[in-house]
């Protein structure tokens, strides 16, 4: 009897550890493959070609003339400052006060009243990419009813953060494709049309992917109506300084909405203005009524960041802060992001030059008119194909051309097969 039962024992134990192991094995059989990033794969796609005449405008990166990566001299005279005096403790979950304070100044002004009266709740954050992310949570959780208006297009990841953040979105007009320019009117009507107190992205400059901005005028019509609306406005900076060289112009809009009385907040990126892809450093700020309420607001944002990342890297902030901190190092970054914005400026000159002397029959005015790293050339997706196809050349199927992978020695090459496709 003992005998039987331990061989009835066995087959149920034999037969659970089975069903055990069959069942464990089928955890992750609906997994299905991601979709590649549009945006990535393109570099993927680039690496992979043997051909030695291939162009990547895809890629959101800076490049000099020579197509290779840059690392600017404030950031090496940073390093070198910062090299070995300092300990690897964590940082408060806030992150660096000094970074942040620097960060401030930089976006709201150096003589901001805000930053006098402590009226900003602010956080060090995974780069722009991050700070979108903590304040699209922080929307959810005190906002829980509320819409995102997100123009139409925009960086194809804002779609990604506010899905995942379980926030309602909803879209507003922003590009004319006729006119390669902005659709104001459109956009002016989704505003007055959006449910009063609703929440609207804005691009402080250089939008992405078009390259185009509202003028000084537009953005006063565009603030003073979402002030009429009861809005509020989110701007994601991720290009100070580097769309025209120059940061305080850079941040006018932002600018604009405090002086009509916002209560914006602000998602700011040094990946772009310094360089500092790989370091994911940047600063999430929203203005409050007082000094009390900016202090539960940023209470509030640790709280969202902690479970996530529990604390932001310290290397890059020390760069950042150690740049912005001293004025000969600001100088020098003043220059160089400058320097950056001026090559970019120089290169959609030569290109549409190139074009015209090609004699093409369109007007390629909007390579000119827009402004930043991107290029919405207006090329149709089966256009960008055959460049890829014939030419090797490499960029997003919406027409988007990074203008940091333009340069003198392929800018000709660019523009005739550019000529090619869209004869």
């Amino acid at each position: 009897m003992a005998l039987f039962r331990a061989a009835i024992s066995g087959r149920i134990l034999k037969s659970s550890t089975v069903v055990g192991a069959r069942s464990m094995s089928s955890w992750w059989q609906s997994v299905e493959p991601a979709p590649k990033d549009p945006i990535l794969g393109v570099t993927e796609a680039f690496l992979a070609d043997p051909s030695p005449d291939k162009v990547n405008v895809g890629v959101g990166a800076y490049r000099d003339d020579n197509g290779k990566p840059v690392v600017l001299d404030c950031v090496r005279e940073a390093e070198r400052r910062i090299a070995g005096g300092f300990n690897m403790e964590y940082l408060p979950m806030g992150g660096s006060v000094n970074m942040i304070e620097e960060s401030l100044k930089l976006a709201y002004g150096e003589n901001s009243d805000l930053i006098k009266d402590k009226r900003i709740g602010a956080i060090q954050s995974l780069s722009g990419t991050g700070a979108c992310r903590i304040f699209a949570d922080f929307q959810k959780r005190f906002c829980p009813d509320s819409q995102i208006f997100i123009p139409v297009p925009t960086w194809s990841n804002h779609h990604n953060i506010w899905r995942d953040a379980n926030v309602t979105q909803k879209t507003y007009r922003y590009y004319h494709p006729e006119s390669k320019g902005l659709d104001f009117t459109g956009m002016m009507d989704d505003i007055k049309n959006a449910p009063n107190g609703s929440f609207f992205l804005l691009h402080a400059c250089a939008h992405n992917p078009t390259g185009v901005d509202p003028t000084e005028e537009q953005w006063k019509e565009i603030s003073h109506q979402l002030k009429v609306k009861g809005h509020f406005a989110f701007f994601d900076m991720a290009y100070q300084g580097f769309a025209s060289g120059n940061t305080v112009k850079d941040a006018k809009a932002i600018q604009i909405f405090i002086e009509d009385g916002h209560q914006v907040g602000c998602a700011q990126s040094y990946a772009k203005n310094m360089g500092l892809y790989g370091q994911r450093i940047g600063c999430l700020s929203v203005v409050c009524d007082d000094d009390k309420q900016a202090v539960a607001v940023k209470s509030q944002l640790q709280q969202l960041a902690r479970p996530m990342y529990s604390n932001p890297p310290v290397h890059g902030a020390l760069i950042v802060s150690t740049i912005l901190g001293d004025p000969e190092l600001k100088k020098l970054w003043l220059g160089e992001v400058k320097g950056m914005a001026d090559r970019i400026i120089g290169m959609r000159t030569a290109l549409r030059e190139n074009l015209e002397n090609l004699g093409s029959s369109l007007s390629w005015e909007h390579i000119t008119n827009q402004i930043g790293m991107f290029c919405y050339s207006g090329m149709t997706p089966d256009q960008v194909d055959r460049l890829t196809k014939e030419f090797h050349i490499y960029m997003t199927r919406n027409g988007r051309i990074s203008m940091a992978g333009v340069t003198t020695g392929n800018v000709g090459y660019l523009a005739n097969a550019i000529h090619e496709v869209t004869k």
